[in-house]
């Protein structure tokens, strides 16, 4: 009999990876991918029961309101579904394993290169939310948290991963402005997945990062998405944080991941590596 798991956010882009890897990864476990039409996590009533039905063994929760403009737009949102949502989850998943995925957000971006001891400094409404959360999953010592930054691949939605957004733009024919002063560990869901897969194995709950081992501006991950999708013809164009008038961005939210890969089968790689390696895997 496999164990049963759960993974929210299964419509989205980390979590169609993690229940697309699972045969290859985890076999021995029988994924169910919750979306917001399986079940809604802020029916706490309804959360409740289907756990007690289906009593899975492992909850993976990549389930979030992420884009910070919608959090700025809507704190009262953003808190119900990744805060409150996220702590009945974990209070349904007090006695077996749960995975949290938190951001490299919560950090100012002061100082770069961020490991687990630092101390979260958030500056956004979605960050605040992801370290109320983090509070709430690390109070139980069977619980983890695992940080990670930019994402790319293929969502089903097709406007997830940060690759995708890039390519949409290049598609409706429009020049994209990106920082060269912003700083981030981008790397492919995939790869998050694979590594998920494998520190839940590892049975050694606590807080990681998890982040491509390779520190680049949003200028960087631009021009390396471009030489993917010659073919639209990707126009870019350099600029600067200082001229953004939106919402705090931090400068640098780069991760130190060493504690996660000192778990790890495989080696983190860098996102130009990656795609080099990788030519013919969809990004």
């Amino acid at each position: 009999m496999k164990e049963l798991v759960w993974i929210t956010g299964a419509a989205g882009l980390i979590g169609n990876y993690l229940k697309g890897t699972a045969s290859q990864f985890a076999p021995e476990c029988r994924v169910v991918g919750l979306t917001r039409n399986d079940l809604d996590l802020t029916n706490f009533i309804a959360v409740r029961a289907a756990f007690m039905k289906e009593r899975p063994r492992l909850i993976i929760h990549c389930a979030a309101l992420s884009r910070s403009p919608a959090c700025q737009e809507n704190p009262a949102l953003a808190r119900k579904l990744n805060v409150e949502a996220t702590a009945c989850l974990a209070e349904v998943a007090a006695g077996i394993p749960f995975v949290f995925f938190s951001s490299d957000l919560v950090f100012d971006g002061q100082q770069g290169n961020y490991d687990e001891s630092a101390q979260p400094n958030p500056l956004s409404i979605y960050a605040e939310t992801k370290v109320a959360a983090e509070r709430v999953v690390l109070a139980n010592p069977r619980h983890t948290v695992v940080r990670t930054s930019l994402n790319g691949g293929t969502s089903p939605t097709g406007d997830r991963g940060f690759n995708e957004e890039m390519r949409r733009a290049w598609q409706a024919g429009k020049t994209l402005k990106l920082f060269v002063d912003e700083f981030r560990c981008p790397m492919p869901a995939l790869v998050t997945a694979r590594a998920i897969w494998d520190l839940v194995a590892q049975g050694k709950p606590g807080l990681y990062h998890l982040a491509g081992s390779e520190r680049l501006s949003r200028w960087q991950m631009g021009q390396l998405i471009a030489a993917r999708w010659p073919q639209l013809d990707p126009r870019l164009q350099p600029a600067s944080r200082k001229d953004y008038a939106g919402a705090p961005r931090p400068p640098d939210t780069s991760l130190t991941c060493s504690k996660i890969q000192n778990l790890l089968s495989f080696p983190l790689p860098g996102l130009g590596e990656w795609l080099q390696a990788n030519p013919d895997e969809p990004f």
